[in-house]
């Protein structure tokens, strides 16, 4: 059953000229960490190089399976975890937008002053990591966040009136009585009234507990507001009212949200633009119309084909198959090529995929005893004995090997109890412009089609 929600997603924005976010290659990679002196082994790579805009008064849908970095990217934005690597700017104009883009399409060692000193300043001025004490805190201040768990992100020992109030308190806003008289209006505004003002979390039901987390995020009228899974914990009705809510918010106060859910037909609702994350990276991205009626990656496909409230009659794609792969060790070339059924031989197959696909078979895995890797590409698998490493070779032959892995081996041989593979090496697939701002990350729509 999708929730109704009348008007969302379908009215008019305005750019005015700059972007409220912008984000240029943001990362976040966490430590692996092991052993007793706790030595960093690897890095799990969360974010993994994001950009796209969030323009004034819109709503940017953020979406994709669980652990795809969605909620990372939210506190990233929020400033709640610093970034590893890439820069987030807030109220960046499009005329310093446009310097940004061309100083960071030039290599670093062919910079000019004028670039450095421009560059220096775009970041001084509108970088949040950089940002310093007031500057940040102004940040703070007009970028707040709903979280998805209503009843933890409030204190179960402080009284509404005490919990709304506090960003007002915290910046000398209000106190007294018209400190309680601004908590009243704030809670009006969201469908509660004075009567709850001394009452405690666990006395609200989880809707009205969303409500009075709205309340506190608008408490200091924000300019950008990131919704982290806002209504996912709720019934379906009390969804539609929360979204209702949201959306005459954005109405009144000019409001700009990031929306984030894996819950398709609300993003559907809600938005004005998709981003459709994957493993740390944005597969698809456009606008709400673009990427339901004319999606342009096989995993924006099966996202569809796996929500039944969603083309559950047009849809031809089969669900997701397998698992998501480890975000410390990605895949090469296109990162879903490992699970799509429309994988082409130039996706990026690498020596993982072909260990993974002899782990379907697992008396020939049980022969294998180690890898010589010369790159992710190319190495030597040895094995107990000859004849194990010849099933391999039977199998690569004239087995179940997936044609486009078959079609990406560059080379194959057998040596005694050794197997040598060699397949044709590929580069990440980055998104691209296929029509009026749609983007994709997908061979089968980008400059490497013809390659295909």
């Amino acid at each position: 059953m999708t929730t109704s929600i009348a008007g969302l997603g379908t009215q008019e924005k305005t750019t005015a000229g700059r972007a409220v976010i912008s984000l240029r290659g943001v990362e976040k990679h966490f430590p692996i960490k092991e052993g007793a002196m706790q030595r960093v082994a690897g890095h799990v790579r969360a974010v993994d190089g994001v950009t796209f805009d969030i323009r004034p008064g819109e709503t940017v849908g953020l979406v994709g399976e669980s652990g795809c970095g969605k909620t990372t990217l939210g506190r990233c934005i929020s400033g709640l975890v610093p970034p590893s690597g890439g820069k987030i700017y807030f109220r960046l104009t499009d005329a310093d937008a446009a310097t940004l883009d061309d100083i960071d399409a030039t290599p670093d060692d062919r910079r000019t002053k004028e670039q450095l000193a421009q560059l220096q300043r775009i970041d001084a001025d509108h970088r949040i990591d950089q940002l310093g004490g007031k500057a940040f805190r102004a940040y703070r201040r007009n970028c707040q966040v709903v979280f998805q768990d209503s009843f933890s992100s409030l204190n179960p020992r402080q009284l509404v009136k005490d919990t709304v109030g506090r960003p007002l308190r915290i910046w000398k806003e209000a106190s007294g009585q018209e400190l309680t008289e601004r908590v009243v209006s704030l809670l009006e505004s969201v469908g509660l009234g004075r009567q709850h003002l001394y009452r405690f979390p666990h006395q609200f039901s989880g809707g009205q507990r969303q409500r009075i987390s709205i309340a506190r995020a608008l408490a200091l009228d924000p300019e950008f507001i990131v919704l982290d899974e806002p209504t996912s914990a709720l019934d379906v009705s009390v969804q539609a009212q929360i979204l209702n809510l949201l959306h005459e918010l954005q109405q009144k106060r000019g409001l700009t949200y990031m929306f984030i859910s894996h819950d398709l037909g609300v993003v559907r609702l809600m938005s004005d633009r998709i981003a459709v994350m994957y493993l740390g990276k944005v597969a698809e991205q456009g606008t709400a119309i673009e990427l339901f009626e004319s999606p342009r990656h096989p995993y924006t496909e099966a996202l569809l084909a796996a929500n039944p409230d969603i083309n559950a009659e047009t849809s031809e794609m089969k669900g997701l198959r397998g698992a998501v792969p480890d975000p410390a060790n990605p895949p090469e070339g296109c990162r879903f090529h490992t699970r799509c059924p429309v994988a082409t031989p130039i996706c990026g197959w690498e020596v993982d995929d072909a260990v993974a696909w002899l782990g379907t078979h697992e008396t020939i895995l049980a022969g294998l005893t180690g890898v010589e890797r010369r790159s992710n590409f190319d190495a030597t698998l040895a094995f107990g004995d000859a004849a194990a490493a010849a099933a391999v070779g039977h199998q690569v032959e004239n087995g179940d090997i997936p044609a486009s892995m078959k079609a990406a081996l560059e080379s194959f041989s057998t040596d005694g109890n050794k197997v040598t593979l060699t397949f044709n090496p590929e580069g990440p697939v980055e998104l691209e412009d296929v029509g009026g701002g749609h983007l994709t990350a997908c061979v089968l729509h980008t400059s490497r089609r013809h390659r295909i």
